[in-house]
C-alpha cells in the first residue's frame, strides 16, 4: 500500500496532501478555501470574475475583480486557522499580470496558473514570497514552462499540477481526445510529466511536487496517482457539495440531481472544450445564438460579437443559483454526488 505523506511546496506543508480546485466564477471563494486550509489542506479561491457582487461590477468588472481579490483573500485567511491559500489564475484573464499582483500583495501563499502557459509568471511574482505552479496536461507543456523559466526568469516552478481529461470546466485538450478518453492512456503522460518534473528538478538540486487533478473523488483516487509518482492531488468537484461551499444551493442540487448521463462536453464561447451539466441553457446554446449584453471583459480569447453565448453571464447565472438559465461546469465525477458533506470530513478520508 502506497504512503501518504504531507505535501511540501518549498518551505509550505500542508498535513494533508489535498489541494481544492479552483472553481469561479463564484463557487470557490473564502468560505470553502478557508475551509480547506482550515482542515490541512491547501484552499484555493478562483480569482475567474471574482468581483461579480461588487456594486460597479457592469460598469468596471477588472477594478470590481482586483479589489474582490483582496477582500476575498482576507476572509479566507480568517477561516484558515493559518492553514495554507492558494488562489487559481486563469493565463487567458485579460490583465493577468494585474491579477497576479493583486493577489500577491494580498499575500497568498500559492498562485496555480493554467488555461494557457503561465510563461511570465515569475515576472509578475517577482521578489515575493508566494509559490507558483503552472497547471499543464502534456509533457511538452511541462518542458516548455520550465525550460523557459530557468532562461528567463532563472527559476523553476515550485510544484506542477497536472490537469487530466476527467476534469471540470475549461480543459487542455483537443474535442476528439475527449470522445475517446480511454485512448489517451493517460496514465502513460502522467508517469511521463512527473518524469521529466522529477528529472529536472534534480538536475538542479531541488524538489518539485507534482499533483495530479482531474478525476479525484476519493482516497483511492489518490493513492492511485500517489502510486504512479504524484506528491498529492487536487479535487474540485467532490467540494461543490460541501456546507461550506461557496455556491448557491441550487447549485449544489444540480450536481446531486445530475446522473451519469446528464454530464457532457460542450465548446465552451471562449474556445476551449468544457466539462458540464447538461441543463435547459446548454439545450438552447446547442440550439443556436443566445444574445447578450456588455461585454465583461472576462478572457482574451473571447469574440464578444460573434460569440454564441456570454460565458460570464452563464457563470455569473450559476453563482446566483438561477440554474436554468446558467452554464453548470463541473467534473466527470459529479453524478457521483449523493447529498452535502462538510469539508473536515472529506479532507480527513485523505489524510496521512
Amino acid at each position: 500500500m502506497v504512503e501518504v505523506k504531507p505535501l511540501k511546496i518549498g518551505d509550505l506543508t500542508a498535513g494533508v496532501p489535498l489541494i481544492q480546485g479552483g472553481m469561479g466564477v463564484g463557487i470557490s471563494l473564502s468560505s470553502l478555501a478557508g475551509a480547506v486550509a482550515a482542515a490541512g489542506g491547501i484552499g484555493v479561491i478562483s480569482t475567474a470574475q471574482i468581483g461579480y457582487r461588487e456594486p460597479d461590477f457592469d460598469e468596471d468588472p477588472i477594478g470590481a475583480n482586483l479589489r474582490a481579490i483582496g477582500k476575498e483573500i482576507r476572509r479566507a485567511r480568517e477561516i484558515a486557522a493559518g492553514g495554507i491559500l492558494g488562489v487559481n489564475i486563469m493565463v487567458a484573464t485579460r490583465k493577468y499580470e494585474d491579477y497576479v499582483k493583486a493577489a500577491v500583495e494580498a499575500g497568498i501563499d500559492l498562485i496555480i496558473s493554467g488555461a494557457g502557459l503561465p510563461m511570465d509568471l515569475p515576472k509578475y511574482v517577482g521578489a515575493a514570497k508566494t509559490k507558483l505552479a503552472p497547471i499543464v496536461s502534456g509533457v511538452k507543456s511541462a518542458q516548455v514552462i520550465m525550460r523557459y523559466w530557468l532562461k528567463k526568469h532563472d527559476r523553476l516552478p515550485d510544484a506542477v499540477v497536472i490537469e487530466g481529461p476527467l476534469a471540470g470546466g475549461h480543459l487542455g485538450f483537443h474535442r476528439e481526445q475527449l470522445d475517446d478518453i480511454e485512448a489517451l492512456r493517460y496514465d502513460d503522460e502522467v508517469k511521463a510529466i512527473i518524469g521529466q518534473v522529477n528529472d529536472t528538478a534534480a538536475q538542479h538540486g531541488t524538489e518539485i511536487p507534482v499533483i495530479m487533478a482531474g478525476g479525484v473523488y476519493t482516497r483511492e483516487d489518490m493513492e492511485h496517482y500517489l502510486e504512479l509518482g504524484a506528491s498529492g492531488v487536487q479535487m474540485a468537484t467532490r467540494f461543490v457539495t460541501t456546507y461550506e461551499c461557496d455556491a448557491p444551493d441550487a447549485y449544489k442540487q444540480a450536481y446531486i440531481d445530475a446522473k451519469k448521463e446528464d454530464i457532457v462536453i460542450v465548446q465552451s464561447p471562449v474556445g476551449m472544450p468544457g466539462r458540464a451539466i447538461l441543463n435547459p441553457f446548454m439545450r438552447r446554446a446547442k440550439e443556436g445564438r443566445i444574445p447578450h449584453g456588455k461585454c465583461h471583459l472576462c478572457v482574451s480569447t473571447c469574440d464578444p460579437a460573434n460569440t454564441p453565448y456570454c460565458i460570464t453571464d452563464a457563470l455569473v447565472n450559476a453563482a446566483r443559483g438561477n440554474t436554468d438559465d446558467a452554464l453548470l461546469f463541473c467534473g466527470a465525477n459529479a453524478y457521483r454526488a449523493a447529498g452535502l458533506e462538510h469539508v473536515k470530513d472529506i479532507v480527513d478520508e485523505f489524510r496521512p
